[in-house]
């Protein structure tokens, strides 16, 4: 799916689907994050990039953590940088243990302490029996959605001063499961169990720990992961799916002073989804 840049955010829908609004053009940044530093662990496209895109407006540099794309990433720093800030890119596979410490040691020889890290890096393979998920499909969802999320925050969390922010992308699917994304939709409940124990845990030390539960949203790994996207998010109360624009507001929201009493806690971006907890 192609991203648009500043100049061109709006979405348009060519044959092949939706493409995906980053920002929206009358978004307009009031310096919330000005002076912060934020990872974003699939940094590179979707919602991740929106976010990227929305920190840089609100002032903050960002280093986005990506696994393939090149194209994507050149992207997400083209836009972070047409808003004044700066982007650091780091290619890797998050599941390598290695290449976790990589970043943590990078991203503390670059900018010494990290204010802000988004967890968002995830996949998922849509199969409509539990007979036809793999051993391996089992073992990649899980190494890739929590795991790696865990390890991920644990080497950076001496990086994370007091005031720091911990935000992990878990989803609608961790609430009311999912009938063809078995595997990926109980990844996003243990993402939901680690964001509440976590933020327990550092509660003394005052790093806030949040989360966001997207519903459907227009992003590249629906287009990969789905043949038939004509009733994508039509099963939502406003019968459409999300934009990127949509959901990354909230994600400043949580890094910003703005939320500095909340911790332990989710923002539901679903389309009118009724979901408790």
């Amino acid at each position: 799916m192609k991203t648009q840049n500043k100049s061109d955010s709006k979405s348009k829908v060519p044959k092949d689907g939706v493409y995906p609004e980053i920002i929206r053009d009358d978004y307009q940044g009031s310096g919330k994050l000005i002076g912060k530093k934020a990872v974003i662990s699939g940094g590179d496209s979707g919602i991740g990039q929106a976010v990227a895109v929305h920190f840089a407006r609100e002032g903050a540099d960002v280093a986005i953590i990506y696994k393939e794309s090149d194209n994507d990433a050149k992207e997400t720093k083209k836009l972070v940088e047409k808003e004044g800030r700066k982007c650091l890119l780091v290619k890797g596979d998050l599941t390598g243990k290695a290449f976790r410490t990589q970043c943590a040691s990078k991203i503390k020889a670059a900018w010494r302490n990290l204010d802000i890290l988004v967890n968002n890096a995830g996949i998922h393979t849509s199969k409509n029996s539990l007979e036809k998920i793999s051993d391996e499909q089992i073992q990649e969802t899980f190494d890739t959605n929590i795991i790696s999320m865990i390890a991920f925050t644990r080497n950076f969390l001496p990086l994370l001063k007091k005031g720091g922010r911990v935000i992990c992308t878990t989803s609608v699917t961790a609430y009311r499961g999912s009938d063809h994304l078995i595997d990926y939709a109980a990844t996003k409940g243990a993402v939901l169990a680690f964001i509440r124990s976590l933020a327990d845990n550092l509660a003394e030390k005052e790093i806030l720990v949040n989360g966001v539960a997207p519903g459907p949203i227009w992003t590249p790994l629906v287009k990969e992961a789905f043949s038939d996207l004509s009733t994508f998010g039509k099963d939502t109360p406003l019968k459409r799916a999300g934009q990127p624009s949509e959901v990354a507001p909230a994600y400043v929201f949580l890094a910003s002073k703005d939320a500095s009493y909340i911790t332990g806690e989710i923002i539901h971006i679903n389309g009118g989804d009724f979901v408790g907890g």
